[in-house]
C-alpha cells in the first residue's frame, strides 16, 4: 500500500495528463524553425542568466538524484546528508573552475569544447561515444523507475501497466527533445524546477510544523524511527564503516555530477562569460535550497514513515518522499491536493530530466559523429553539412536514442538498476572531468592524450564496476543470487579517477605531439577561452570571433 486514498490517486492522474499535454504544447510553441541549427542547439544563446540558471538546476537535479538523495537521507541519516552536500559542491566547482572556459571554448556540444585544443575526427567520435556511455545508463534508470513510480502512486501493480508507463513517458520525452530543442527543453526544466521547489517547500513546512519547528525534535524522532539508533546521526552507516568507500563515493559525485554532458551543454546557451557565471550563481542557490528541503524531507520520512515501511517499498528508499507526502497531508480534499502537488512535481522531474539527456546525446550524434566525424571536416576538402540536414539528423537521433533507452528500460524494469547511476557518475568523474580539465588548462595536452583519457577512463570504469557489490554479492545488487564481487568499494572513483588523469598524461607525454599549426591556432584564442581576454596582437571585434569556423 502507498498510503494514498482514491481521491489523491484520481487527482494525480488528472494532473499528470494535464502537465504532459501543456508542456508538450509549450515545446511545440517554442521549438526552432525547421532549418535553424543554431536555435535548435543553443536557442540563439538568448536565455537570461536567471532562466538559464533554473534550467541548469533542473538538468542537474534529475529524478534519480532527487529520489535517491531523499531515500539515502531517510535510511542512513548523516551519510545521506554528506551526499547532498557533495552534490552541491560539484556544481560549485563547475562554477569556479570550468564554467567560463567551457562557455568560451564550446559552440554546441562537449565535443566542440574538447576539440578546441585537439581537433580531429577521432576526438569527435570518442567524445560522442563517451557522451552516450555516460547518459544512456542514467536515462534507463529514470525510465525504468518511472514505471515503478507511477505504479506506486496510482496503485497498479501489473507488469503491463509498468511497461505501458515506460513507453508512454518515453514517447513524451522524445517529443520534448526532438521538437523543443534547447529552448523547449530549457522551458520544461524551468517549470520542473519551480514545481519541485514549491512542492518541496510545502512538504518541508508541514514536516517542521509537526515538530513545532524544532529541528532537534525532528532529528531525535528520525533517529528513533531509523532503526539504527545513535549510528543514524554519525558517519559510516551507509558504507559499513569503510572510510575509503565513503571517500570514493563522495569523490565520484563531486567530480562527476556537474561534468556530465547534459550539464556542460547548458554552458553554451547564454551570450557571455559573465552571463554563465550569473547563471551558475542562480543554479547553485536553487540547488542549495532544494538540497536543504530534501534533507528536511529525508529526516521527516525517517521520523514519520519509519525505516521498515520505507525499505518495504524499495531497498533504495526512492519512494520515501511520496510516502512522507501521504503521511503529512492528512485526509480530505486538502490532503489530496498536497499529495497531488508532490506527485506532479516528481512526474515533471522524470519527464524533464530524461528529455535533457536525450537532447545532449542527439546533439552529439548529429554534430560530433555525423557532421564532423563521419562526414568529414573542411580541411579534408568536403563541404560542411547543411544546417537543415544536421538538424534533421539531430531530431532523428533524438528518436533513436530515446527508443533505445525505452527498450532497455523495459528490459531492466525488474532489476535493481542503481549500478547504472553509479556507472554514469563514475564515467563523468573518471573520463569527462580529466578530459575537460586537461583541455582547458594544460598547454601540452594532445589529441592522443585526449583519446587516452576519454577511452581509458571509460574502459577502466566498465571493468571495475563489474566487481562492485552493486552488481553482485549483496541483496540490492543487479544479480543478488550471484557473487563475483572482487572490487572492495561501491564506486570505482578511488581507482578510476587517478587512472583517467594518468592515462591523459601518459598519452600526451608518450604519444605524438599536436601539429604546430593547430597549436598556434589554439594559442591565438587561449586568452579568450580562459579569461575572456582579447587574443594577443589583435582586439576582438565581437565576442563571437572565437566561434568562427
Amino acid at each position: 500500500m502507498n498510503g494514498f486514498d482514491e481521491s489523491a490517486q484520481t487527482m494525480s492522474l488528472t494532473a499528470f495528463i494535464a502537465v504532459a499535454s501543456v508542456t508538450l504544447l509549450l515545446c511545440v510553441m517554442t521549438g526552432p524553425d525547421r532549418d535553424d541549427l543554431d536555435e535548435f542547439y543553443t536557442g540563439y544563446r538568448s536565455l537570461s542568466p536567471l532562466r538559464n540558471g533554473f534550467a541548469i538546476a533542473g538538468d542537474y537535479l534529475s529524478a534519480a538524484t532527487v529520489l535517491s538523495t531523499t531515500g539515502v537521507i531517510a535510511l542512513t541519516g548523516h551519510d545521506g546528508l554528506v551526499l547532498a552536500l557533495s552534490t552541491v559542491l560539484s556544481l560549485v566547482l563547475l562554477m569556479f573552475l570550468l564554467a567560463e572556459p567551457l562557455r568560451n571554448a564550446g559552440r554546441f556540444t562537449m565535443g566542440d569544447m574538447l576539440t578546441r585544443r585537439a581537433p580531429g575526427r577521432a576526438a569527435r567520435i570518442a567524445s560522442c561515444t563517451v557522451t552516450l556511455a555516460a547518459l544512456v545508463p542514467l536515462m534507463v534508470v529514470q525510465l525504468a523507475g518511472s514505471g515503478n513510480l507511477l505504479a506506486f502512486i496510482l496503485g497498479f501493480d501489473s507488469s503491463g501497466f509498468r511497461t505501458g508507463s515506460i513507453v508512454t513517458l518515453g514517447i513524451v520525452m522524445i517529443c520534448y527533445a526532438a521538437i523543443g530543442g534547447m529552448k523547449g527543453t530549457a522551458l520544461i526544466q524551468i517549470i520542473k524546477t519551480v514545481a519541485l521547489l514549491g512542492a518541496g517547500l510545502l512538504v518541508s513546512v508541514l514536516v517542521l510544523n509537526r515538530f513545532d519547528w524544532d529541528t532537534g525534535a525532528l532529528l531525535r524522532a528520525a533517529e528513533s524511527g531509523s532503526g539504527a539508533g545513535a549510528a543514524y546521526l554519525h558517519s559510516g552507516l551507509q558504507f559499513g564503516g569503510s572510510d575509503l568507500d565513503m571517500i570514493s563515493s563522495e569523490l565520484t559525485v563531486v567530480l562527476g555530477a556537474a561534468c556530465l554532458p547534459h550539464i556542460t551543454m547548458r554552458m553554451t546557451s547564454v551570450r557571455s562569460a559573465q552571463a554563465v557565471r550569473r547563471s551558475l550563481s542562480w543554479a547553485v542557490c536553487v540547488v542549495v535550497g532544494l538540497c536543504l528541503l530534501l534533507a528536511v524531507i529525508g529526516f521527516g520520512a525517517a521520523a514519520l514513515v519509519g525505516h521498515e515501511r520505507i525499505s518495504a517499498a524499495g531497498a533504495q528508499g526512492n519512494s520515501a518522499i511520496l510516502q512522507l507526502a501521504a503521511a503529512v497531508a492528512g485526509g480530505g480534499a486538502i490532503g489530496a491536493l498536497v499529495v497531488t502537488t508532490m506527485t506532479t512535481a516528481i512526474f515533471l522531474t522524470l519527464l524533464a530530466s530524461v528529455a535533457g539527456m536525450i537532447l545532449a546525446c542527439a546533439n552529439s550524434l548529429a554534430h560530433d559523429l555525423f557532421a564532423h566525424g563521419l562526414h568529414g571536416i573542411r580541411d579534408r576538402g568536403k563541404e560542411p553539412v547543411a544546417g537543415r540536414i544536421e538538424m534533421g539528423t539531430a531530431q532523428a537521433a533524438a528518436v533513436g536514442v530515446g527508443a533505445l533507452a525505452v527498450v532497455l528500460a523495459v528490459l531492466a524494469r525488474q532489476w535493481n538498476v542503481q549500478a547504472l547511476v553509479t556507472l554514469s557518475f563514475c564515467i563523468g568523474a573518471s573520463a569527462i572531468a580529466p578530459a575537460l580539465v586537461y583541455s582547458m588548462f594544460w598547454r601540452r595536452f594532445t589529441r592522443t592524450g585526449l583519446l587516452c583519457t576519454l577511452l581509458g577512463g571509460t574502459a577502466c570504469v566498465l571493468v571495475l564496476i563489474t566487481g562492485t557489490n552493486l552488481v553482485s554479492g549483496s541483496p540490492g545488487a543487479v544479480f543478488p543470487g550471484r557473487d563475483f564481487n572482487w572490487f572492495p568499494f561501491t564506486t570505482t572513483g578511488l581507482v578510476s579517477i587517478p587512472f583517467g588523469f594518468l592515462a591523459g598524461w601518459l598519452g600526451t607525454v608518450l604519444g605524438r605531439g599536436t601539429d604546430s599549426e593547430q597549436r598556434r591556432q589554439y594559442e591565438a584564442v587561449e586568452p579568450w577561452i580562459l579569461a575572456g581576454a582579447p587574443p594577443a596582437g589583435r582586439p576582438l571585434s565581437s565576442p563571437q570571433d572565437p566561434y568562427a569556423r
